[in-house]
Formats: C-alpha cells, sequence, structure tokens
C-alpha cells in the first residue's frame, strides 16, 4: 500500500452551516478518531479576505488527511456519516489528492508525511507550510504575513491558496496550488516580499514547530468559485 493525503476544502453558506462547520473544529474529532486507513487529520477554519488574515472566516474549511491507501480514502468519501453530513451542508467543496514530494519539519511532534513521488519543473505542485506562532511573537508575525499575502494576488502560475488553522492567530498553515513547480519557485525565490519574510522567520524565531511540504497532486473532485480544476 502506498500513502496518499487528501485536502478537502468545503465552502458553507447559511448562518445554521456555518455554525455547525465551526463546531466540527472540536466536535468533528469523534468522528474522525474512528476512521479506518487514516494516520493523521486535521480539521481547519481559514482566514478572511484571501485567507491570510487574522479575522476568522467561518464560511470556508478544509480537512486533510493522510492515509494508508487511497482504497482507504475512497471508503471514507463513499460512505462515512460525518462526511457525507459535511457534504450535504456545503454549498461547494472540492478535494485534492495528493502524493508527498518533500517534508520537512513536524506536526503536533509527528512527520505525517511518507515521500513516494517526485517533483517535476513543468507539472503542478501544492505547497503546505505550516507553522505554531510563540506566543511573544504573535504581533510581529502578524504585521508581516499580510504584506506576503497582498503579493500572492493574481500572481502568475497560481491557482488556489487559502491560509488555514487549528487555532485562531497561533496554528497556521497555508496552502497554494501551483500550475507548475517552476512558477512556485519563481515566486518564492524572487518575490522580494516574500524572501523577507522568509529571512524575518529565522532573524525573529516566531515558530515554536514549523513544517514545509510539497505534493505533487494527480486527482480533483469537485469544484471551487464555481470552476473544476484541470491541471
Amino acid at each position: 500500500m502506498s500513502q496518499i493525503t487528501t485536502c478537502t476544502f468545503f465552502k458553507v453558506c447559511s448562518f445554521s452551516d456555518k455554525w455547525w462547520a465551526f463546531k466540527q473544529m472540536q466536535l468533528g474529532h469523534f468522528s474522525m478518531k474512528k476512521v479506518s486507513g487514516l494516520s493523521f487529520y486535521k480539521i481547519m477554519g481559514s482566514g478572511a479576505k484571501n485567507g491570510f488574515s487574522a479575522i476568522p472566516n467561518f464560511g470556508s474549511y478544509v480537512l486533510l488527511c493522510v492515509w494508508e491507501s487511497e482504497n482507504y480514502a475512497k471508503d471514507f468519501f463513499d460512505n462515512n456519516e460525518f462526511y457525507e453530513t459535511y457534504s450535504k451542508r456545503s454549498c461547494e467543496k472540492l478535494t485534492v489528492y495528493l502524493n508527498a514530494a518533500e517534508s520537512h519539519g513536524l506536526w503536533d511532534k509527528t512527520k505525517p508525511f511518507i515521500k513516494n513521488a517526485k517533483l517535476q519543473s513543468d507539472k503542478p505542485v501544492l505547497v503546505l507550510t505550516r507553522a505554531k506562532i510563540r506566543f511573544r511573537k504573535l504581533f510581529s508575525f502578524w504585521s508581516k504575513v499580510g504584506s506576503v499575502s497582498h503579493t500572492l494576488t493574481n500572481y502568475d502560475g497560481l491557482v488556489l491558496s487559502i491560509g488555514i488553522g487549528e487555532w485562531p492567530l497561533i496554528q497556521q498553515a497555508t496552502l497554494s496550488l501551483w500550475k507548475t513547480q517552476s512558477e512556485m519557485m519563481d515566486y518564492a525565490y524572487k518575490n522580494e516580499k516574500h524572501k523577507e519574510v522568509v529571512l524575518l522567520t529565522r532573524k525573529l524565531n516566531w515558530y515554536s514547530e514549523e513544517l514545509f511540504a510539497r505534493f505533487v497532486p494527480y486527482k480533483f473532485e469537485g469544484t471551487w468559485n464555481g470552476k473544476s480544476i484541470q491541471l
């Protein structure tokens, strides 16, 4: 069996569905802990505006899962009651299937991703960055990260980007999907705001724990913002 990762984006529209989804960031653990073949998962909310904000967005959520094989993922999406309820309460959803190509660092003191794919410069890539921010560094971090997020808007090669988190302000992650690895690298190493924040991360010691991973996406199911994704 070969490990895969899935990332499901949910958009909820009505007040009751937003309240239900918000509560699932805690209550959903009762259901997810019982799922067969699931080695790691996170139920996360998102930020307002373009996602990279200290202000929460109560309309978008993300379920990230690491599976022992795709068969376990398929069984979950086809038969799991919690997922079925979440889907019915969502006005839109998108699931991305991924193979890990690179992973550095820890998430809750674990290494959840097993590398089983290779990146290619002319092929799509999904990038995950995750960090636990030191409490005394919160103001410094949030005063800088917003300027980076603005530079992502309409950036060539970017398909989707969202700021997500397990807890507001402190435990944060970003997901970005790119048309090609080369376009992502161009942004990472040539964008001045992004380079500045990378340097400040080390200089100011913002994080008590961090993880960086790149994935090769190989399947998309659903839509986001009314559009299907085909790369």
